[in-house]
């Protein structure tokens, strides 16, 4: 059984830097694309960051690029994100997830099929 479990988020100031962690348990993440996720209310799931397998590639949405950086440790089943100079607009709770798509659907929520609880990140002007 799949498990992520997504921490570090908080009650952060506009400009202020966060760094998320995941924890992935029940599959080798060696083998997974993994990616972070966000949603804030009454909007959908949109995507945020993305490694690809086993974590020669990253991909940014335009809006955290430059500002935000993903980074997986494969031995510890951990995942990182490292977010600079956030903004009130990057509030949302951040989820973790796997997936084996092809690398055309990285960026796609619907590709993956697990989810963790998420972690709240709200960021305060």
């Amino acid at each position: 059984q799949v498990q992520l479990a997504e921490s570090g988020g908080g009650l952060v100031q506009a400009g202020d830097s966060l760094r998320l962690s995941c924890v992935v348990s029940g599959l080798r993440l060696i083998n997974y694309h993994v990616a972070w996720f966000r949603q804030s209310p009454e909007k959908e799931r949109e995507f945020v960051a993305a490694s690809s397998r086993p974590g020669g590639n990253t991909y940014y949405s335009q809006g955290v690029k430059g500002r935000f950086t993903i980074s997986r440790d494969n031995a510890k089943q951990m995942v990182f994100l490292q977010m600079n100079d956030l903004k009130p607009e990057d509030t949302a709770i951040y989820y973790c997830a796997p997936s084996t798509t092809a690398l055309s659907g990285i960026r796609d929520p619907g590709m993956y099929r697990s989810w963790g609880q998420g972690t709240q990140v709200t960021v305060s002007s």
